[in-house]
C-alpha cells in the first residue's frame, strides 16, 4: 500500500474506533459531509486538514504515522492450512467473514444460529491462529490488513469457484437493487493492467461503504456481493470468424 493510502486508511480506522463520523469531521473543518467523503475517497488531504482531524481525535500526526507503521505488520492472507481448516469448519469461516464485515459478537449471536458458548469458542480459535485479538467482553481487534485477500487458488478461492460464484450468478439481475453490466472491446495490455487498478479501487470503495454503514441497525442492511473481472476474451462464435 502506498504511504498516503496507508495514512488515510489508518486515519479512517481511528475515526471508527472513536465513533467519529464524517459528519463530525465536516463540522470540525467547516466543510460539507460530501466534501469530506470526497477528500477521503480521492485521498487528497492537506497537512493542515490532517492535523485538524488528528486534533479532533486527541492525537497528533506523529501518533498517526506510528500507528500506520504498526499496521504494516497486519495479516495479508492466511496459510493454506488455515484456509483448509476454515473449509472443514463452516461456522469458523462464517465467524471470520462476519468479523471482517464489522459485525460485533452480540449481533452475530442475536441474529444467527450460533449460541454464545459456541461463539466464544469460535472467537478463541480465531485468536489462536492470530486472525483476531480477543478482548474483554467478547470484543475483537482484527489483525488482518485492509487489503486482506483469500489465497489465490487456495481453499476459499476454490469454494468460490465451485459454489459461491454459481449461486451468485443464478439471477437475471432485474430487481431494483440488482445490477449487472457487460462490455466487450479490444484493449492494449497496458490498458488492461490499468483497469486492474480501477477494479481494485472500486472494491476498496465498496468496502469503505460497508464500513460507513456498519453503524446502522442490522435490519437496515442487506448482504451484498460485488464481482469485478476483466480478462482477454472473445466470444467463441465471433472468434471463429477471424481469418
Amino acid at each position: 500500500m502506498a504511504q498516503t493510502s496507508l495514512i488515510i486508511q489508518t486515519l479512517k480506522n481511528c475515526l471508527k474506533e472513536q465513533a467519529v463520523t464524517y459528519a463530525n469531521v465536516a463540522d470540525s473543518l467547516s466543510l460539507s459531509e460530501a466534501s469530506i467523503k470526497r477528500i477521503f475517497s480521492e485521498e487528497n488531504l492537506s497537512l493542515q486538514r490532517l492535523d485538524e482531524i488528528c486534533k479532533l481525535l486527541n492525537m497528533d500526526i506523529s501518533d498517526l504515522t506510528k500507528r500506520a507503521e504498526l499496521s504494516k505488520e497486519e495479516i495479508m492472507e492466511l496459510t493454506e492450512e488455515q484456509e483448509v481448516e476454515f473449509i472443514k469448519q463452516p461456522k469458523l469461516l462464517f465467524m471470520a467473514y462476519m468479523l471482517l464485515n464489522d459485525f460485533d459478537f452480540e449481533t452475530i449471536t442475536n441474529y444467527y444460529k450460533i449460541e454464545e458458548l459456541e461463539g466464544v469458542q469460535l472467537l478463541a480459535h480465531l485468536d489462536r491462529i492470530r486472525f483476531i485479538d480477543l478482548l474483554p467482553g467478547n470484543r475483537v481487534k482484527l489483525l488482518t490488513s485492509r487489503n486482506f485477500r483469500w489465497r489465490k487458488n487456495g481453499a476459499i478461492d476454490k469454494l468460490f469457484n465451485q459454489q459461491i460464484r454459481k449461486e451468485f450468478f443464478q439471477s437475471n439481475f432485474v430487481k431494483p437493487d440488482e445490477l449487472m453490466m457487460f462490455s466487450g472491446t479490444m484493449l492494449s495490455r497496458s490498458s488492461i493492467l490499468l483497469f486492474h487498478k480501477k477494479i481494485e479501487k472500486l472494491i476498496n470503495e465498496f468496502n469503505d461503504l460497508a464500513k460507513q454503514d456498519a453503524s446502522l441497525p442490522f435490519e437496515e442492511r442487506v448482504g451484498c456481493g460485488f464481482v469485478g473481472a476483466i480478462k482477454p476474451w472473445v466470444f467463441s462464435d465471433f472468434l471463429q470468424l477471424r481469418k
